[in-house]
């Protein structure tokens, strides 16, 4: 039943974007008494009168008008400055100027677009707030990433290396009818250069910078006739990592609890090995090539064919402490800033081979038929330290050597964690048909929309010393068959049925499953049981004479995961994870744009996404124990969580201005966030327990499960500009500005446990008691009024400006300073949104600072000096609690270096 107090929300919402709507096409209607009645507007596709509105009165094309930028974001080549949609497109030449080489390197770059790291190679992508922290096999991502125009369902697939582009367009609000899959943040289409009729040319550039970076492209494009052309491309890049990394030999040293060193570590030493800067975190690895083929079959169809292959054998990244945030605190860092200790050093071997093909027919000249199909086979085995060598400090030791038979639910003075992907493989292949007409008066997009994935992983994740005794803990999921299946029907139409107005009219049809098949957990968390040893380490009986537990060299490989699922048989039975579950939606978008003269427009829209829901794996609830509720034994469940949706109004307005010699667009927006999927530790079960938990552990009774859940209303106001200019003969001046002011409206059961032991100890206020009361989810809680907070990656203000002068030097010789300043509001990683100075969720304000200096010859040379992150500002893109202290994923400090290449 709908509630009162949620009908009002939804009118209030309903009155807002009434008024609002109501108020821009009164403006635009009153501009539009301005126009003379004969006067016509620019087609949307059309791009010879694009060509034409960029020349001067005699017909002659001023070289100091902006070119016509054409993107895809409509799925028809369209100008920028001519398609309702908040849209950003990012040249090649742009992209190797500020050194981005992959997805991450977007991030701040465009208006509220944020990108964190994330766990097993993947990243999460943020448009206005809106992002996924679920990385694994059956999650999805809420920004689609799209390449060539068909969606690449993995996130580790944004890793994948940004090569010989047409360029990268970078859409922001929900794509619920014409991009699959559906998203609710928006979407990152990249574009790759396609084989060219008429030339056979190359190119060729080796980059060279500190860090002993050594990059090379290779660009071969072959015109084998009119009919065939073919481009072969190859990228390669190795760089040592940044970090000061040390192997990590510590051993608990701890008097006063009993904890006496014996020489021996107690960190495990089975994959403890010395690795050399070229092998440390932070490093890069990596290679990509393309192939493809470019066919014309006769003179209404095209084919166009590619293969590409990307390697990634680099290190990863691991989480650092920040040492300015911890400075003055008990958890000030010992050594340098960059120190990290490492048993487990990084070590990635992913591979990702995709075939791509478009095949598009031009039955008349106002319509065509398109398909296209990815298919794409991704494997992965990864390693990874998750503790980086941070233990408790003496105070926070509450456990007392010996242990007796009752054992401490206390801090042990070692932490050893680890995460480990023995095994995995993600095959997906994608199909779309699309069927496109284009007249005057209407553009016509219809489709159908297939996407299937049947992904296999074998994961394990490991906490080798934990309370009541110091044994290890783990589990190991064994995912054979995961599979994933999308399906939708679209249909888009822009009508033109007055000479300056455009009316859009969408919609899409989703219809998501996923299931899971013969998949099993083993292990658990339950560290009062020596299982994890396999019964190859006899630690005795806790509580009498020669009780002891393991250091790090009694650790085995017939241990764990390195033993396969058979070593957690001590465990008990696996947990079988059969299940499958199926949502539907629809979808729309509705727009009206007006065209003020040939060279600017107005435009409102209202569109929605959605992201599909899921389900985690089979796992007791109780954990082990016997649960308050129902009867005795385990009580299984899935976890399921629901989709999230947004609704997303705006108002926008596009212009070439100054003579042709600057461009702006401006986007206002109001977007509806509901049901948003949070991923964490969230509430199972309350279970038995004689007597009253312990001081130190009050929520003994309760049971948490890592799990998506979906909670809260979200409201994101935004505002967006875009500027590019030519102020002079051979200048080029670029600008953007971005404000958003996320609240959350509604999630009543968040839980503050962020560093809780120390923040009295810091000025932070202190956390909230575990909840007591009669609500069941809330149970063991510590329940926080997060009203108003923002979402995490969206800082308020950001805004970025970047200026290039070209100078002729004579003899057709050019040089180019270039110059780019970022700068970005605070910006925090978590709903909690604590702006501590010592254990606050927050990355501070910031400005960086790029520049090169390009020197270009007539026959095709160049070479260029760069620095990125000239000041070394050193900023993180995630947060995490360390246990009294801020650790997460960091940015490159400086860089700098050669850029040499030639065109022939």
């Amino acid at each position: 039943m709908r509630t009162p107090h949620a009908a009002t929300r939804r009118g209030a919402f309903t009155r807002t974007m009434t008024a609002a709507a109501a108020a821009w096409l009164a403006c635009a209607a009153a501009h539009a008494q301005d126009l003379p009645p004969e006067q016509k507007s620019v087609a949307a596709a059309d791009a010879a009168k694009d060509a034409k509105d960029a020349k001067g009165e005699k017909g002659e094309k001023d070289k100091d008008a902006l070119p016509t930028v054409m993107i895809n974001a409509t799925r028809v080549s369209s100008s920028l400055l001519k398609t309702p949609v908040a849209v950003t497109a990012i040249t090649q030449e742009a992209l190797s100027r500020e050194g981005i080489h992959d997805v991450r390197g977007l991030s701040g770059t465009v208006p509220n677009l944020q990108i964190s790291s994330g766990a097993d190679s993947g990243v999460q992508v943020s448009i206005r707030g809106i992002g996924s922290s679920n990385f694994t096999e059956i999650g999805d991502p809420a920004v689609g990433l799209h390449v060539g125009g068909l969606y690449s369902p993995r996130p580790q697939g944004a890793l994948a290396l940004m090569f010989d582009l047409e360029q990268v367009e970078v859409l922001r609000g929900p794509q619920g009818t014409l991009f699959g899959r559906n998203s609710t943040g928006g979407s990152i289409n990249i574009l790759p250069a396609k084989p060219e009729f008429g030339e056979t040319y190359g190119s060729m550039e080796v980059d060279v910078g500190n860090f002993r970076k050594r990059q090379v492209n290779v660009i071969q494009n072959i015109a084998v006739n009119d009919s065939l052309a073919l481009r072969a491309t190859l990228t390669k890049i190795r760089r040592d990592g940044w970090i000061h990394q040390q192997q990590d030999f510590t051993e608990a040293n701890v008097p006063a609890n009993g904890f006496v060193p014996d020489g021996v570590p107690d960190v495990d030493q089975r994959r403890n090995t010395l690795v050399k800067g070229s092998r440390y975190y932070y490093n890069r690895d990596e290679w990509a090539a393309r192939i493809a083929g470019r066919l014309k079959l006769g003179s209404d169809v095209e084919w166009l064919l590619a293969y590409e292959r990307f390697q990634n054998n680099g290190a990863g990244e691991v989480a650092m402490k920040d040492c300015d945030m911890a400075a003055g605190t008990a958890f000030a860092c010992t050594g340098g800033k960059w120190d990290v200790k490492i048993n487990v050093p990084g070590k990635t071997d992913m591979s990702i081979g995709t075939l791509r093909s478009n095949l598009v027919w031009n039955i008349n000249a106002n319509s065509s038929l398109e398909y296209g199909f990815a298919l794409a086979d991704q494997r992965r085995s990864q390693q990874s330290d998750d503790d980086a060598g941070y233990q408790p400090i003496p105070s926070q030791v509450t456990v007392h050597l010996p242990v007796g038979a009752d054992g401490d639910f206390g801090t042990w003075p070692i932490k050893d964690e680890g995460s480990y992907t023995l095994g995995s493989k993600y095959k997906s292949q994608v199909h779309e048909l699309q069927y496109k007409v284009h007249t005057d008066a209407l553009q016509l997009v219809t489709g159908l929309f297939w996407m299937h994935e049947k992904n296999a992983i074998d994961y394990a994740q490991e906490q080798l010393v934990t309370a009541p005794y110091g044994f290890p803990t783990s589990q190991y999921y064994h995912q054979p068959d995961r599979q994933i299946d999308a399906k939708a029907l679209f249909a888009q139409a822009d009508w033109k049925f007055a000479p300056t107005w455009t009316a859009t009219l969408g919609g899409r049809f989703s219809r998501d499953k996923k299931a899971d098949q013969g998949g099993q957990v083993y292990g658990g968390w339950d560290g009062s049981t020596p299982a994890y040893y396999n019964g190859l380490f006899d630690p005795g009986t806790p509580g009498t004479p020669g009780f002891r537990a393991h250091n790090g060299r009694d650790l085995t490989e017939q241990m764990g995961p390195f033993a396969g699922p058979g070593a957690y048989g001590l465990w008990g039975e696996p947990a079988g994870n059969d299940h499958s579950q199926t949502w539907k939606k629809f979808t729309y978008r509705l727009g009206l744009q007006k065209q003020l003269t040939p060279l600017d427009m107005v435009y409102a829209s209202l569109a929605t996404g959605y992201k599909a829901g899921g389900f985690g794996d089979k796992d007791d609830a109780c954990g082990g124990k016997e649960c308050v509720d129902g009867p005795p034994g385990p009580h299984y469940n899935f976890f399921p969580y629901k989709p999230e949706t947004v609704t997303n109004l705006e108002f926008g307005y596009k212009g070439l201005l100054l003579n042709k010699r600057m461009s702006l667009s401006a986007t206002v927006f109001f977007s509806r966030y509901k049901d948003m999927q949070v991923t964490g530790d969230f509430f199972a079960a309350k279970v038995k327990h004689d007597g009253p938990c312990p001081d130190d552990n009050p929520t003994c009774d309760i049971v948490t499960k890592w799990q998506t859940v979906n909670v809260g209303v979200v409201d994101i106001p935004g505002l967006e500009l875009e500027l590019d200019y030519k102020p002079w003969t051979g200048a080029r001046l670029g600008a953007f500005f971005s404000y958003i002011d996320s609240k959350v409206k509604d999630y009543p059961s968040y839980s503050d446990s962020w560093n809780c032991g120390v923040r009295a100890d810091v000025g932070a206020p202190p956390c909230p008691d575990p909840y007591t009361g009669p609500i069941r989810e809330f149970a063991g809680r510590q329940i926080l009024d997060i009203t108003g907070h923002h979402l995490p990656l969206s800082p308020k203000y950001s805004f970025g400006v970047n200026f290039a002068q070209t100078f002729q030097l004579g003899n057709g010789w050019e040089l180019t300073p270039w110059v780019n300043v970022k700068w970005q509001d605070k910006m925090y990683f978590s709903l909690l949104n604590l702006d501590n100075a010592h254990v606050g969720d927050v990355q501070k304000a910031f400005a960086k600072v790029d520049a090169s200096v390009k020197l270009a010859s007539p026959k095709g040379w160049r070479a260029e000096l760069y620095v990125l992150n000239a000041t070394n500002k050193m900023t993180r893109n995630s947060a995490q609690d360390g246990g009294g202290f801020v650790r997460g994923y960091w940015n490159d400090p400086r860089t700098f270096g050669l850029r040499v290449g030639i065109d022939y």
